[in-house]
């Protein structure tokens, strides 16, 4: 078996037993980036050069070193919005596109603390604002079962590396559901924590009360595995949470007797794909016949997430991205008239069109005149939303529903469809306004054989039970173990 193929903690074993090195894992990396990438593109920068002096290093140091974490010498890859010391970091943006961080993200140095690897930056839709990719400065980003479709939008990067097996685990962000989605388009898992216990700090913003640093990875070992290295209080970040970082890894068993999980109603009424809805339905009838309890359940106000996350991510977008102005760092045009000339053509020829509908829309959306018609009108949304959602969690320990409505659809499908792109966040906004975990895990295939993905929401802080969940239903289903056949060769 290819070195590439495996898991983190196969990885790891066979590290242990000294039956490889660490060159050769990060070896066996590089060659499968430099088959696949060039049809998959799912960096923007590679740093082999310096994964190759790491590995070099750690084998020097020895694997049986005295404190080596698990994750030490594992390949992983980092989306392109998250800070990388002496690392270019673009956003997929030609306003950032020279743009080298004096300082890495809390989420990514507790990474290579540990000693991981950094095999690159991976692409994301310019400032995470996007759906396929599409609006990145660079190039699309492919989905690894079928190159014509779409990887997802700001973490499709990040998805289609692991999926491809170019890198065994990713970092990424999730706002509105990006990590998610895209984990779910590419076959893998994706875990969004609750909002705050991961620290932000190091992460270019878009929607700042939404942001939240996650893992992707092969399957729910390892995508626990990072989390309990990535989670925790940060005082560079104040809005980390002060919860305890439980032993999300020992969580995992084989058991889920017991445990009351709600099926979501307003899910499956109308606008999901027949394939989509049965393989998500089954998924929660294997989780019944494991020994939870499934109930359905309703939750109305889910309906509305969407609408709210729109207007709430583009108000803080249009505030955040007010730093880019062509003087302290970043795109900067020449032979201006004045400062207001300055400010306008950096801007105008730094973003790209998403970005720039994203701030008119935000800055009219917090005018004067509209403040309460729209943005306040989506706080209150909100506080609906987690109020139904902590409501469900005093009976429920997890919510049941699809991922996406859909399996991945093909470049330009849905370009021109506005109401389409927005229902795509339908399914996912949910637990990114009202900051609870979401995992999602592959749980079946459509008929032209791409994966579908199960969501399980859970009330903050609840990650140990989602994992468990997760886990459990990944042991005793082999949809996970599918990977992409395309023959790149």
């Amino acid at each position: 078996m290819e070195l590439y193929k495996l898991t983190v903690h196969e990885a790891v074993d066979l590290i242990n037993k000294k039956e490889v090195t660490y060159q050769q894992i990060v070896q066996s990396a590089l060659q499968q980036i430099h088959e696949v990438d060039k049809d998959v593109k799912a960096f923007i920068t590679l740093t082999d050069e310096r994964a190759l002096e790491d590995s070099r290093q750690l084998d020097a140091i020895g694997a049986d070193e005295e404190g080596l974490s698990v994750l030490a010498g594992i390949p992983f890859g980092v989306e392109d919005n998250i800070c990388t010391q002496g690392v270019r970091t673009t956003c997929a943006s030609k306003m950032l596109d020279n743009f080298v961080p004096p300082y890495s993200a809390t989420a990514f140095s507790r990474i290579a603390q540990q000693r991981g690897v950094l095999m690159g930056k991976l692409n994301t839709d310019e400032f995470s604002m996007g759906l396929t990719t599409e609006t990145s400065y660079f190039h699309e980003t492919r989905n690894p079962w079928d190159l014509n479709r779409i990887a997802g939008g700001a973490s499709a990067g990040a998805a289609a590396a692991v999926a491809a097996d170019e890198v065994f685990y990713a970092l990424a962000t999730d706002t509105g559901g990006s990590l998610r989605r895209a984990a779910a388009f590419c076959g893998v898992v994706g875990l969004k924590p609750t909002y705050g216990m991961v620290s932000r700090y190091g992460v270019i913003s878009s929607g700042s009360s939404m942001d939240q640093v996650g893992p992707i990875a092969k399957n729910v070992k390892d995508c626990a595995l990072v989390f309990q290295a990535i989670a925790g209080r940060d005082k560079a970040d104040p809005m980390t949470a002060t919860a305890r970082v439980a032993d999300y890894v020992g969580a995992l068993a084989d058991d889920i007797k017991g445990l009351r999980i709600g099926l979501l109603r307003e899910c499956f009424d109308k606008g999901i794909d027949k394939d989509v809805k049965e393989a998500v339905l089954n998924a929660a009838k294997t989780l019944e016949g494991l020994g939870a309890h499934v109930e359905e359940i309703s939750l109305p106000s889910v309906e509305l997430a969407s609408a709210a996350h729109c207007v709430i991510l583009s108000a803080e977008a249009s505030s955040n991205l007010g730093r880019y102005d062509g003087i302290k760092y970043g795109y900067r045009v020449e032979r201006c008239q004045d400062l207001d000339d300055l400010y306008k053509k950096t801007r105008t020829q730094g973003f790209g069109d998403e970005v720039k509908l994203r701030v008119m829309l935000g800055t009219y959306a917090l005018s004067a005149g509209n403040y309460e018609r729209y943005y306040l009108q989506a706080l209150k949304v909100r506080t609906i939303i987690k109020a139904e959602l902590e409501k469900a969690f005093e009976k429920f320990d997890a919510v049941v529903l699809p991922t996406c409505s859909t399996t991945a659809w093909k470049f330009g499908d849905k370009v021109d469809s506005a109401f389409a792109m927005f229902l795509a966040d339908k399914y996912t906004a949910p637990a990114s306004i009202a900051g609870v975990p979401a995992i999602t895990i592959p749980c079946g295939f459509d008929a032209k054989g791409l994966p579908i993905g199960m969501q399980l929401m859970g009330k903050q802080f609840s990650e140990t039970t989602l994992l468990r969940i997760a886990f459990t239903f990944e042991q005793n289903t082999d949809y996970h173990i599918k990977r992409p056949a395309i023959d790149w060769r």
